[in-house]
């Protein structure tokens, strides 16, 4: 390993740099931002966001968050300029609205939700929830191992009598009123910007629909420890900078090239 990434990453990178038109998308917490005890306080790390700045200047290169975090939120957390493309909702939140309406039977769903999941948070201490623009999210990091477990068993019971998508992250589960993908947020993004090829890094098990689209040229990069279908794995959040910085250095040099 040379500059702590493994030697396969490195030479993935150095490939896909040399491509005519790359597109770049990380995950935000666990990937960008470290995970913290409070969501509210996740902040990228300074080298992960200057690097993502810096990719943005570059020609024929487009830079993305996806991530759970409602869209509103996520930028504001984030704090990246309007040169980095924002999805939110587990890729479902757009700019431009939402892939699938949320309709007043959704909303009236959802409002369901997270009245059950307010009851439940009431009764565990460290428990809480979170309510977005198209799902609802019960957070159990904060609580005792009985409290967690017991908490997110009364949800998935609860769930079966909802017509809602029902994701499991980590420390938490989360109750979408329409359909979330991470996976379709990178093809359309991949469908908009032309992309020859995608470089994609993300922690959590919602990652997983990304890596699954991956194809070509695509380097996918799984953060952490865990099944995954990505082809490559780094093991914290300062390796994600370190990826990035890697990336901007080969790319830079692409686009000296071509323009020499």
């Amino acid at each position: 390993m040379a500059d702590g990434l493994p030697d396969d990453l490195r030479g993935a990178l150095d490939a896909v740099a040399r491509l005519p038109r790359v597109l770049i998308a990380c995950d935000y917490d666990g990937t960008l931002a470290p995970i913290v005890a409070n969501p509210q306080d996740a902040r990228p790390l300074p080298r992960s966001a200057a690097a993502l700045e810096a990719l943005t200047t570059l020609p024929a290169t487009a830079v993305a968050l996806i991530s759970g975090r409602a869209l509103a939120v996520l930028k504001d957390l984030s704090g990246v300029s309007d040169a980095v493309h924002l999805v939110g909702s587990h890729g479902s939140e757009f700019d431009s609205g939402f892939v699938a309406p949320v309709d007043e039977r959704a909303e009236a769903l959802l409002a369901e939700i997270m009245r059950t999941l307010d009851g439940i948070a009431a009764e565990y201490p460290g428990v809480t929830t979170e309510l977005k623009p198209a799902s609802a999210a019960l957070h159990v990091r904060n609580a005792a191992p009985g409290d967690a477990e017991a908490a997110l068993r009364r949800a998935a019971e609860a769930a079966e009598a909802w017509d809602a998508q029902v994701t499991d992250g980590k420390a938490v589960k989360e109750f979408a009123v329409i359909d979330t993908d991470k996976g379709q947020a990178v093809d359309i993004l991949r469908e908009q910007q032309d992309a020859s090829a995608v470089v994609f890094l993300g922690d959590d098990v919602t990652d997983e629909k990304a890596f699954r689209r991956m194809r070509g040229d695509d380097v996918g990069v799984k953060v952490g420890p865990g099944d995954t279908a990505a082809g490559f794995r780094v093991d914290e959040p300062e390796d994600v900078a370190a990826a990035l910085e890697y990336l901007l250095e080969v790319r830079r040099r692409w686009a000296a090239g071509q323009s020499g």
